[in-house]
Order: structure tokens, then sequence, then C-alpha cells
């Protein structure tokens, strides 16, 4: 599959790929001043970024390209601590694959493995027209 990032949000958040296998994708992102709110901590939605990013990216490589299209449809996340700066580690490995969704879950870590974001990605399969 190729996964494209320039000129993406992916690209201007610093997220890289780290592991693409069916069922499981691991992408990390920097904690700096792009992901940073005004306080000076991780932002909220730049983990949930990151969350749907992964989600997305093992989704599409379960899916028929040349058939299907698919979108994020509906995603929610629990931040559980705090992160001034470092690296954080996102770990999307999917609970259902059907026909029409995927949900997968995203466990975003930092370098010791403290959980940072507890995430739940619902991904829409849809018919190209």
């Amino acid at each position: 599959m190729d996964f494209k990032t320039e000129g993406t949000l992916v690209e201007a958040l610093g997220i890289e790929m780290v592991e693409m296998t069916e069922g499981r994708v691991v992408m990390t992102m920097p904690v700096d001043e792009r992901t940073r709110q005004p306080f000076g901590y991780l932002h909220g939605g730049a983990s949930v970024a990151l969350a749907e990013s992964a989600a997305s990216v093992g989704a599409a490589l379960l899916i028929d390209h040349e058939k299907e299209l698919c979108f994020g449809l509906e995603i929610n996340a629990n931040h559980i601590k705090s992160k001034r700066d470092g690296i954080v580690t996102a770990t999307a490995e999917i609970d259902h694959r059907g026909r029409t969704t995927m949900v997968w879950t995203i466990k975003i870590t930092d370098e010791d493995g403290a959980l940072i974001c507890l995430s739940r990605c619902t991904v829409a399969v849809v018919q190209k027209k």
C-alpha cells in the first residue's frame, strides 16, 4: 500500500510509521511545538489525530482498493496522562472487521510504556462509485 504523507496532517504533526501488519499499526509522534496546546502539554487533538491516522492506515491495509475506500466514522479518546516533550507511540489493533465497518482500539504510550491516551475508532468501508 502506498502511504503518502507529503502535504498531509501526518507530515505536519511529524507522525512516522513504525509497523504496518494485518490488524496492527504502530506510529510515533513527537511532543513538540507542533503538537502541544498553549499551556505546554500534548494537545488532545494531536493524540486523536495520531489515533485516527493509525486506525485509518490499518483499515486501508484490509480493504480491496479496486472497489473500496475507508474513512474515519467515529472516534473517542480518554486522555489518561499529560506529557510535555518526547515521543508518543500509537498502537492500533483491530477489534471488529465487518463488511461496512471496522473498529480499532488505539493505545498511545510514552517512552516508558505509560498509557497517555486510550482511543477507539470506527472506520467506515464504502464502495467506490
